[in-house]
């Protein structure tokens, strides 16, 4: 019942027409970021406690991301909003045509624990940019990150306007037994079915941010050593806890030997040789993912990695070789620290492969080959990705985040969150000094040849 309340207190705000000022939006960007700023430490200090991350990978990857997305926003917000004129058409003349963005009204944000921080921010700037109220849900697995956000949010705004509804499974079900404008979700494949599935019932639009398999192919031509850290760096960042991570490598037979030596080089060179004692080095989320990702390495061919470690919910940086299709870690998103590797002879055989199974969220291709580039970039439908690098196509407020098929639907990220959050009018205003007659009965054939040549 009270997030009913809530809700319809969000409502009645929203029909005030407070929230669609664009100095009132620019306002609540600016006490966002001045907010952020003040609780950095805090921000920290969550973090460290729920996946031991780092100051630095904490602000390379959640609050210096959420922090450069405010700036951008709030830097363009005031063009997005114009109204944009279009060309009318002949047969509407004389008339003026344009569209007019507008907020969605009520709004909610379910964000997951990976990147509990910049990944429930984002997705707010965007609803706060475009006019609406919020209501954000953060991941129960991260409870200190979300302990944060309810104090920032609380701290800094009305709850009509934008609230923070912390819980787990019970809370989650209730919210989404109700009517909102719009829902943002970020998380897995089955929760985001069945998200759909319940916003399908009021006709609600969704964004949905899932993941899946993504891969990454490594050719012959590529630069192994470059190769090598790169992938090291998009597989391992927050122990391989990432959406858009590399699941498996599909490396060319003449070169996998080489890469491998590079990839062990460099785990070992950013890691250490006690990856588990790296006090860097972040931990699984809890234990139900850690015994998870355990069983997956289970009966594997390991040629690095592999150890764990319950009490401190850490695994290694681990590398399974001869994989094939049949093997269970292929079987399902890894969302750890494990690189399953797996050869081809030519990029016929690597391009079937990841086509003929669900639509990733992210390929990446490491090559020196323009023609393979080309190939790949046509032939492969996903989410985005990266040629010659992992990971840094998100980190873009000009460039849209987002999965295709199997992976989600909708982007965000700069104008493109803006845009999520807007429904567009399109408004044809008709002056009154002529009126054309050809559009009312009788039709004539003289008329016919008129509409022809207005509409052809």
């Amino acid at each position: 019942m009270q997030i009913e309340k809530i809700i319809e207190k969000q409502r009645e705000y929203f029909k005030t027409g407070a929230t669609k000022d664009v100095a009132f939006r620019l306002q609540a960007l600016k006490k966002l970021e001045r907010a952020i700023r003040d609780s950095e430490s805090k921000i920290n200090n969550a973090l460290k406690a729920d996946l031991n991350k780092s100051e630095f990978e904490t602000y390379m990857t959640e609050t210096g991301m959420a922090l450069s997305e405010l700036s951008y926003v709030r830097r363009h917000l005031k063009k997005w909003v114009r109204t944009r004129h279009v060309m009318s058409p002949m047969a509407q003349f004389h008339a003026s045509s344009f569209v007019v963005p507008e907020p969605y009204g009520v709004t909610l944000v379910m964000s997951p624990w990976n990147y509990p921080f910049m990944l429930c921010i984002e997705p707010l700037i965007g609803a706060i940019s475009a006019g609406n109220c919020c209501i954000l849900k953060p991941s129960n697995y991260s409870p200190a990150t979300s302990a944060v956000i309810y104090d920032i949010v609380c701290e800094n705004f009305a709850s009509e306007y934008i609230t923070v509804i912390q819980g787990g499974r019970k809370e989650n079900a209730e919210l989404l037994e109700q009517r909102f404008d719009y829902i943002f979700f970020t998380g897995s494949i089955n929760v985001g079915k069945l998200v759909m599935e319940k916003a399908s019932r009021n006709l609600t639009p969704v964004t949905l941010e899932l993941g899946g398999k993504s891969p990454c192919i490594v050719d012959k031509t590529a630069n192994l050593e470059l190769t090598a850290k790169r992938l090291v760096f998009g597989k391992y960042l927050n122990a391989g806890q990432t959406c858009v991570a590399p699941d498996y490598l599909l490396v060319h037979s003449s070169v996998k030997d080489e890469l491998m030596q590079y990839l062990k080089a460099y785990i070992k060179k950013y890691f250490g040789t006690d990856p588990i004692s790296n006090d860097d080095y972040p931990k699984i989320i809890n234990e139900k993912h850690f015994n998870r990702i355990n069983r997956l390495i289970t009966g594997e061919k390991i040629i690095l990695g592999g150890k764990s470690n319950l009490e401190k919910l850490k695994i290694e940086p681990t590398i399974l070789d001869n994989i094939s299709a049949e093997s269970p870690v292929m079987h399902e998103e890894i969302f750890g620290p494990v690189l399953p590797v797996i050869t081809f002879e030519t990029i016929d055989d690597a391009e079937d492969f990841i086509g003929v199974r669900e639509k990733p969220l992210a390929l990446y291709l490491f090559t020196t080959d323009r023609n393979v580039e080309r190939r790949i970039l046509k032939n492969l439908s996903f989410g985005g990705g990266c040629i010659n690098d992992t990971i840094i196509h998100l980190a873009s407020s000009r460039m849209g985040f987002g999965g295709i098929g199997g992976s989600g639907m909708g982007s965000y990220h700069g104008k493109l969150s803006f845009d999520t959050f807007s429904h567009y009018k399109s408004i044809v205003k008709k002056y009154n000094w002529i009126d054309l007659p050809i559009r009312y009965h009788p039709y004539t054939h003289t008329k016919e040849k008129l509409l022809r040549l207005f509409l052809k």
